[in-house]
């Protein structure tokens, strides 16, 4: 078994460079128009994903929350892997049909997530709806509290990339051995689908969004080599 090697490849193709680029912009701005004490930006209120039942929420958000990250960490993970797959995928397919893959993940991803969470928070927003104004003011932030990041987007490269590339070996952090890419997306989904059914208070990752971009990729990249059944090692 041969690990993958791509004859034409690009080491920083134009759509996972762009979108890069885009992504730590936007961080940049985040940063910058930040104010108060718990970091709240006019930018996250706007663009970030809000839940149906916020007075924040807007369509754009289901688009434009995939562009900005809470934290340095948070966004070099995020466009790490970003790179990592994406930059395979788009080598593969093409730009345009990466873009359109990456999109329709991320916006997958936003659905799942918002629908879970529109009957976690029903009875809090019920009980909300109950308060004076001052006192909505004063938990507004926390019980609507918004969704942000390219994760989702992401996880649907890593399991694109796990169903083309079933048997390319890939070395883990402290795990002295490779392991076969199919392996690690397993465990990832694994994991995302065990911390979302736990529940943990005070857990704040978007599990739920995870495993939506995961089961988006999936579906497409399904159906996009249901005729041309092909897989690369």
């Amino acid at each position: 078994m041969a690990e993958f090697r791509q004859t034409r490849f690009e080491i920083l193709p134009p759509v996972i460079k762009n979108l890069i680029i885009i992504n730590v912009l936007v961080f940049i701005i985040q940063r910058t128009f930040s104010h108060g004490t718990d970091n709240i930006t006019v930018v996250e209120n706007l663009f970030a994903l809000h839940a149906w039942q916020s007075p924040l929420f807007k369509p754009w958000q289901f688009f434009t929350y995939l562009f900005l990250h809470g934290s340095i960490e948070h966004i070099l993970f995020n466009m790490y892997a970003l790179w990592m797959f994406g930059s395979v995928l788009e080598n593969l397919w093409g730009p345009k049909k990466f873009l359109i893959f990456y999109f329709v993940c991320g916006i997958g991803a936003a659905l799942c997530h918002m629908t879970v969470l529109y009957f976690e928070i029903r009875p809090g927003v019920e009980a909300f709806y109950q308060l004076s104004g001052g006192q909505q003011q004063e938990v507004i932030n926390e019980l609507y509290e918004p969704t942000l990041g390219a994760s989702g987007a992401i996880f649907g490269c890593l399991a694109a990339f796990g169903y083309l590339f079933p048997n390319s070996l890939m070395y883990i952090i402290f795990v002295p051995i490779p392991v076969k890419a199919k392996w690690i997306v397993i465990a990832y989904i694994g994991i995302e689908l065990f911390l979302a059914l736990k529940n943990s208070a005070g857990d704040n990752v978007a599990h739920v969004a995870h495993l939506g971009g995961a089961i988006f990729g999936l579906i497409l990249v399904y159906f996009w080599n249901k005729n041309n059944r092909q897989r690369f090692y």
